[in-house]
């Protein structure tokens, strides 16, 4: 199994955290949040990694390198500039497997990844977005799902059979990529909404909650989740 790492955002909502580093190098409890990414992933027995970057990507690489001595094994894909999250990936094409796993670079997940992709590799579809039922909790729920299919998704505009929320991990065949215009600015967002129109995006319910350090709460939550599981 093979996961990108969308980690090439501005991190605006950081503050001064992110002024000269960027988002997956702020710290929780003394360590770089990708460290705790990778580390989970390790634990997930999953060894290959693309990091898709952007801004001031080199110090990640330059950190954690091949990945050895992490227990992974680590590629590197560099925006010259920003494609969005959907054209990141597009770039990474030819370094992908069929099918992959992709994160946000500022999301840990208690995700069962072998058994996810089990069963997108039984559906036959296009891709799978993991949903977590949130009734706004966490954060605004944007999901609405019918049977196996993620029916709606929207950031802006919020219904009342928006139960769910975007979870952070998604799975992608490479089919899929065809639908991301080449050397573009396009988001995973643009890409759900075709997927959702023809019929061919999974949803796969997640049961434990997601954490994120795309802000100082989330940091905050973060770093509280880390010292109680010491």
């Amino acid at each position: 199994m093979q996961v990108a790492i969308l980690a090439g955002g501005l991190a605006m909502r950081l503050g001064d955290l992110t002024r000269e580093r960027p988002k997956s190098m702020v710290e929780a409890q003394g360590k770089p949040f990708l460290e705790y990414q990778l580390e989970l992933l390790r634990r997930a027995g999953i060894k290959d990694v693309i990091l898709c970057l952007g801004h001031m990507g080199e110090q990640i690489e330059r950190h954690f390198g091949n990945g050895r001595n992490y227990g992974v094994n680590i590629d590197y894909s560099y925006e010259e500039k920003p494609l969005g999250t959907a054209g990141a990936l597009k770039k990474a094409e030819h370094m992908l497997d069929d099918p992959f796993f992709t994160m946000y670079g500022d999301s840990y997940l208690s995700l069962d990844f072998p058994a996810a992709m089990r069963y997108f590799k039984s559906q036959n579809k296009l891709a799978l977005m993991t949903v977590y039922k949130n009734y706004d909790r966490y954060d605004r729920s944007n999901t609405a799902i019918e049977g196996n299919l993620v029916k709606k998704f929207s950031k802006k505009e919020k219904t009342g059979d928006m139960a769910y929320i975007e979870y952070g991990a998604n799975i992608f065949s490479k089919e899929a990529l065809r639908l991301i215009p080449e050397s573009q600015s396009y988001s995973l967002d643009d890409l759900f909404f075709i997927l959702i129109e023809q019929h061919e995006l999974l949803a796969y319910e997640v049961g434990e909650r997601f954490y994120e350090i795309g802000s100082l709460s989330g940091l905050k939550e973060f770093e509280e989740f880390v010292r109680s599981t010491k």
